[in-house]
């Protein structure tokens, strides 16, 4: 696909090394577009950014990085928006630090949709990611569309409950969008590519570094109304997306756990810190100012044993005590129960309800 000759410029420029936002911000400033900075002399330009980075933009368009992206630009699903476009998501146009450019793929009406992010911990428990899929669903089903960041664990389960619903779902994600990281979630990115949004400020052929996700945050924190942490441990990178959140002025929503398990210690410090607490999803769209379209859902029949089995983790022989079952009877139970995705086994020997 042919590129304009302004969109070949804003590729050029954000391949620049050392050059960033805000200094392609300071030169736009000076100059008034792309073309006119790629034009300009390296003299004019380190007037307002690093000899080395004024001698790397006059030297010339970058065109492998352009050709790379007009053949990526093939395929329909794909588009290229600058901070100048019309779809460009205007949400993000009120954060501290928008990205100048957007890879996407997928649908970009996505972009500028009411949105809340969800997020929490890559090493979520079986109730987490039962939480994260159902909240989403029915966050999504209200019409609010689904923002996350394709991570493993909560961040996946949110995109699977996002695409269920009405609302959908967007990824933003740490890589360029040539790749697919974690691997592992290759299935999941092309449901996204089909019927959600996939978006990434870094250049095509970017691998997965480590300093990408935590600045990826804002992007995904600055495209919603508000952020809801499912699960998270108090160093999970999740608690980054929250407090970006509350930089930009968007609520921040945790969901209580176990006093025991350190996943949701990080929930837990958030709402010492102000987040409010919230139990099911309804409780995210009333204070979005949002209501659900139907009636709630059907509850699961209750089986007798959990009377004995609460929502904290539980070894057999304690509930044995409680029940009364023996080892042997109660492992029969156990096994049908977690089959019928009633409860999950934990390390240790330990069981846990799902809700």
């Amino acid at each position: 696909m042919a590129i304009d000759a302004s969109l070949a410029s804003w590729i050029s420029l954000s391949q620049i090394p050392g050059l960033g936002n805000e200094g392609l911000r300071r030169l736009l400033r000076a100059f008034g577009s792309p073309e006119s900075v790629l034009a300009a002399p390296a003299s004019a330009l380190s007037k307002h950014v690093k000899a080395a980075v004024a001698q790397a933009i006059s030297s010339g368009p970058r065109e492998p990085a352009i050709e790379s992206v007009a053949a990526w630009l093939d395929d329909p699903l794909n588009c290229v928006l600058t901070i100048a476009d019309p779809d460009y998501p205007q949400a993000l146009l009120n954060i501290a630090d928008p990205p100048l450019l957007l890879y996407v793929k997928g649908r970009t009406d996505l972009l500028n949709a009411q949105s809340l992010a969800v997020v929490g911990s890559r090493n979520s428990s079986a109730q987490g990611l039962r939480n994260a899929e159902a909240f989403a669903l029915s966050i999504s089903d209200a019409e609010l569309c689904i923002v996350s960041g394709m991570a493993h664990g909560i961040d996946a389960a949110a995109h699977l409950g996002g695409l269920q619903g009405k609302g959908s779902s967007v990824a933003v994600v740490g890589t360029g969008l040539d790749k697919v990281y974690p691997a592992a979630n290759r299935e999941l990115a092309h449901r996204l590519a089909q019927y959600g949004t996939i978006i990434s400020e870094f250049p095509l052929g970017t691998p997965p570094l480590s300093a990408n996700f935590p600045r990826r945050n804002r992007i995904i924190s600055g495209l919603s109304l508000g952020c809801l942490v499912v699960e998270a441990s108090l160093q999970s990178g999740s608690l980054i997306t929250a407090r970006m959140a509350l930089e930009q002025g968007r609520e921040v929503f945790a969901i209580p756990g176990s006093i025991h398990s350190p996943q949701s210690r990080g929930c837990h410090a958030l709402i010492k810190q102000g987040a409010k607490l919230v139990e099911t999803a309804q409780d995210v769209l009333e204070e979005l100012g949002c209501r659900t379209r139907g009636g709630a859902g059907r509850a699961a029949p209750e089986h007798p044993l959990f009377v004995h089995l609460g929502f904290d983790p539980l070894d057999a022989e304690s509930l044995s005590q409680r029940s009364g079952l023996t080892i042997a009877e109660l492992s029969a139970i156990l096994l049908q129960l977690e089959l019928d995705g009633h409860i999950a086994s934990l390390p240790g020997g330990l069981y846990q309800r799902i809700t």
